[in-house]
């Protein structure tokens, strides 16, 4: 239920779904990438993905300097669901 509730509060942001479904469409992004996508700071962007990283939701990967973010595989059943709405 814990898991549950971290998920559900990580996605209760329309920022945090914008990267959601950005991701779902791209893969992979470096944090750059999603924020001028989302239209948001970089620093505004970091700080979302540092919170949906903590609840399971993204990955990330460093190349050289660059952090490149990608949805968790395999998507859990709440992230299936809100993407399928999107």
């Amino acid at each position: 239920m814990k898991e549950v509730e971290k998920t559900l509060k990580a996605l209760a942001n329309k920022r945090r779904l914008a990267i959601v479904k950005y991701l779902n469409k791209t893969g992979s992004a470096s944090v750059g990438e999603i924020a001028d996508e989302i239209k948001l700071s970089f620093k505004a962007t970091s700080k979302h993905l540092s919170i949906m990283r903590a609840a399971d939701i993204v990955d990330r990967n460093q190349i050289n300097l660059t952090m490149i973010y990608s949805l968790n595989k395999p998507l859990g059943n709440i992230l299936k669901t809100t993407i399928s709405n999107l």
